[in-house]
C-alpha cells in the first residue's frame, strides 16, 4: 500500500462519519447536537484534505509520512464511522418506540370519553383532545393559546362572574395541588352552559418536582343530573303517594259512614219531605269526596286492579264518541292507531280513565280550539333509553301518546305536573288530581309516563306499557245483574269503625238480614263459637287491629269451610291484593260504597259461587 493511501482513507471515513451524523438528525430529532458533531468531523476531514492537496500540488517531493500518526488517525476515523453506523439502529429503535408510545398516548387521549386539556403556567391552553373540543363546540386551534378561564370557565352556574383567583383550576397551578370539583359549569362556544365534574392536576417535572402546567379532565354530567332529578322526583312522588294512601284509607271510612247515614234517613223521609233535598245534597257531596279518594288511591297505587290482556286500540275506538263530546266541536280529534299493535295487561277501565284525564287536560290547554292526537305504536326501549330514563326496563312496549297543540308548559311546571293537588288552573277550576291519577295508574300497571312540552308549542304525554302475551279479551260492556236486594240470611259484620259498622248493620237489617256485629277479630271468633245457627256470610274489613281480616277468614274457615266471605276496604294490603291486583276468587267491595252497592254485592256473593280460599302465606 502506498503511504499516502492511509490519510486518504481517513478522510473518506471522516466524510462518511459526518454524513452519517447528519442522517441521525432525522432519526433522533436532535438537530443541534448532531449538526455540531457532523460539522466537527467534516472540519477534520476538510483540514486533512487541504493538507493532502498541498502535498500533491507541490512541485517538491511528497514529504515523508509518519506512518504511526496516520495509522492512529485512520483507526480513530474508522471507529467514528463504524460507531455511528452501529448506534443508528439503536436510535431508530428508540424513535420507533417513542413514536409508538406517542401514538398510543394520542390514541388514548383522542378516544377518551372525558374532555382533556392542558394549561401552561400562565393558564393558557396548550393541548385539547377531540372530546373537549366537541363538548365545548370549539376547534382545537381556537382554544390553543387562549386563557381557559376567559373562554370556558368565566361564569358560575347562576350567571355571576367567577373570579380567576377563586378558580380551582388556577389553584392547582399556583399551589400545586389536585382539585376535584363536582357540579360546576363550563361554557360552549355558542354561549350555552353545561354541567361538569372535573379534576385539575398539576404537571410536575419528575426530577425537581417543579410545576410546569396543569391537566384538566372533565365530564359532561347532564345525563347523570337528569337521572338524579328523575330519581328524586320518583322518591317524592312515592312519599306523597304513601301519605295520600293513608289519608284515603281513613277518609273512606268517614265517607262510607256519612253516605250510609244519609241513605238510611232518606229511607225514612219520603221525597216530598222538606229535608229530603238536603239529604240528597249530603249524598252528592259525599260522592264527590269518594271520587277524590279514588283518585288519591290511584295516585298512591293502592287502587284495586282487575287486569286483562287487551288491545288499547279497542279502548280508544270505544271511547271515540265520548271523547268528541268531552273535548267539544272546536277541537279536532285525530287518532293514529297502529294496525299491528300488540296487547298489554292492565285494567281497561283504568286505561279509559287515563285517556279521559289526558284528553280533559289537553282540552283545557286549548281554550280557543286546536288538535288533539291519540297515537298508538309498538316500540322497543333499548338499554340506551333505559340509562337516561329512571325506572325504565328495556324491552318491547306499547306506546300510547296523547298530544295537543295548546299552550304548553315550562320546565318548572313539568317538574310538578304529576303532584296531587298541583294545578295551573284558576282557584276552584280543578282539583289537581287528574294527572296525578294518570301517573298512579300507569305506574301501578308496570309502565312509565313521560312529558314533552314547550311553552306555546303544545304538549305530548307518552305512556309505555310492557307488551303482554296471552289471549286478547274483547272489551265489552257488562249487563247489570238483576237487583235482588232483600234477604233473610245471617251475616257477621266485622268492622273496627263504630260509625261505619252501625250504618252497615242498620242497612242490612232493614232489608231483612239477620246481622251479627263485631269490632275486631277476637269478638268475631267469640260470636262464631257461641252461635246457635249457621252464619251464611262474613262481611269483613281487610285491615283490622290485632288480627287482619285475612287471618280471621282463615280461622273461621277452619271451623266452617262453607262460609262465604266478602271483603271490604278503602286501602289495599298484601293479604288479598298483590301489587294492586286482586287475588282470584275473592269478593271485594271498595270503600266508600253506597247502601245499594253493598246490598247488590252481598246478594251477588250469596246467590253465586263466590268462595274465599285462605290467602297464600296467611
Amino acid at each position: 500500500m502506498k503511504p499516502y493511501l492511509i490519510p486518504i482513507t481517513s478522510v473518506v471515513l471522516q466524510l462518511f462519519a459526518a454524513f452519517w451524523a447528519l442522517r441521525l438528525v432525522k432519526v433522533t430529532g436532535r438537530i443541534t447536537a448532531w449538526v455540531l458533531i457532523a460539522a466537527a468531523i467534516f472540519f477534520m476531514a476538510v483540514r486533512r484534505m487541504i493538507t493532502l492537496f498541498g502535498w500533491f500540488s507541490s512541485q517538491l517531493d511528497i514529504p515523508p509520512i509518519d506512518i504511526t500518526f496516520e495509522t492512529v488517525g485512520l483507526i480513530i476515523s474508522l471507529i467514528m464511522a463504524v460507531g455511528l453506523v452501529k448506534i443508528s439502529p439503536m436510535f431508530v429503535s428508540m424513535r420507533q418506540s417513542r413514536d409508538f408510545f406517542q401514538q398510543r398516548y394520542d390514541l388514548i387521549l383522542n378516544s377518551a370519553g372525558e374532555g382533556i386539556f392542558g394549561l401552561d403556567l400562565h393558564g393558557k391552553v396548550s393541548f385539547v383532545n377531540p372530546t373537549a373540543a366537541r363538548l365545548t363546540g370549539y376547534d382545537a386551534s381556537e382554544l390553543i393559546g387562549r386563557n381557559v378561564h376567559e373562554v370556558l370557565h368565566h361564569t358560575k352556574a347562576d350567571g355571576t362572574p367567577h373570579p380567576q383567583e377563586e378558580c380551582p383550576i388556577y389553584s392547582a397551578l399556583k399551589k400545586g395541588e389536585t382539585r376535584m370539583v363536582d357540579n360546576d359549569i363550563f361554557w360552549r362556544k355558542d354561549g350555552s352552559g353545561f354541567p361538569v365534574d372535573y379534576a385539575a392536576t398539576p404537571i410536575k417535572r419528575m426530577t425537581k418536582g417543579v410545576t410546569v402546567g396543569t391537566v384538566v379532565v372533565f365530564r359532561d354530567v347532564t345525563e347523570r343530573l337528569s337521572l338524579q332529578n328523575q330519581f328524586l322526583q320518583a322518591q317524592k312522588m312515592e312519599a306523597i303517594g304513601t301519605l295520600a294512601g293513608g289519608i284515603a284509607h281513613d277518609f273512606n271510612n268517614l265517607l262510607a259512614a256519612i253516605m250510609g247515614y244519609a241513605e238510611i234517613i232518606m229511607m225514612e223521609f219520603p221525597p216530598r219531605q222538606p229535608y229530603h233535598p238536603y239529604l240528597q245534597e249530603i249524598v252528592k257531596v259525599a260522592n264527590r269526596g269518594a271520587s277524590l279518594t279514588r283518585q288519591l288511591l290511584a295516585f298512591s297505587r293502592k287502587q284495586i286492579m282487575q287486569p286483562r290482556v287487551f288491545n288499547i286500540n279497542e279502548v280508544v275506538a270505544e271511547m271515540d264518541a265520548m271523547l268528541r263530546r268531552l273535548i267539544g266541536a272546536d277541537i279536532d280529534l285525530v287518532t293514529i292507531l297502529s294496525p299491528e299493535l300488540e296487547a298489554v295487561q292492565a285494567d281497561p277501565a283504568q286505561v279509559e280513565q287515563v285517556i279521559m284525564n289526558l284528553a280533559v287536560n289537553a282540552r283545557d290547554a286549548m281554550p280557543k280550539g286546536g288538535k288533539l292526537t291519540i297515537e298508538t305504536a309498538n316500540v322497543y326501549l333499548d338499554e340506551a333509553y333505559a340509562q337516561t330514563h329512571h325506572a325504565v326496563a328495556p324491552g318491547p312496549h306499547v306506546m300510547l301518546a296523547v298530544s295537543d297543540d295548546g299552550s304548553g308548559m315550562d320546565a318548572e311546571t313539568q317538574a310538578r305536573i304529576f303532584e296531587p293537588f298541583f294545578t295551573t288552573k284558576e282557584l276552584g277550576k280543578g282539583t289537581g288530581l287528574g294527572l296525578a291519577t294518570v301517573y298512579g295508574i300507569v305506574k301501578q300497571s308496570g309502565g312509565n309516563i313521560w312529558i314533552y312540552s314547550e311553552p306555546g308549542q303544545g304538549t305530548t304525554f307518552k305512556i309505555y306499557l310492557p307488551r303482554a302475551s296471552g289471549d286478547v279479551e274483547a272489551i265489552k260492556s257488562e249487563a247489570m245483574p238483576p237487583l235482588h236486594l232483600p234477604g233473610s240470611e245471617t251475616i257477621l259484620v266485622v268492622e273496627d269503625n263504630d260509625n261505619l259498622r252501625e250504618v252497615i248493620c242498620k242497612t242490612l237489617s232493614k232489608q231483612g238480614y239477620v246481622v251479627l256485629e263485631a269490632a275486631n277479630g277476637k269478638e268475631a271468633l267469640h260470636i262464631f263459637d257461641n252461635r246457635t245457627w249457621p252464619i251464611d256470610l262474613l262481611l269483613v274489613d281487610v285491615v283490622l287491629p290485632q288480627m287482619s281480616g285475612a287471618e280471621l277468614v282463615k280461622r273461621l274457615q277452619g271451623l266452617d269451610p262453607n262460609i262465604k266471605v266478602l271483603y271490604m276496604s278503602g286501602y289495599t294490603n298484601n293479604a288479598i291484593v298483590h301489587h294492586g291486583v286482586l287475588d282470584t276468587d275473592v269478593a271485594f267491595l271498595q270503600k266508600p260504597f253506597k247502601g245499594t252497592a253493598l246490598l247488590l254485592k252481598i246478594r251477588d256473593v250469596l246467590d253465586a259461587s263466590w268462595k274465599m280460599y285462605p290467602p297464600a302465606g296467611v
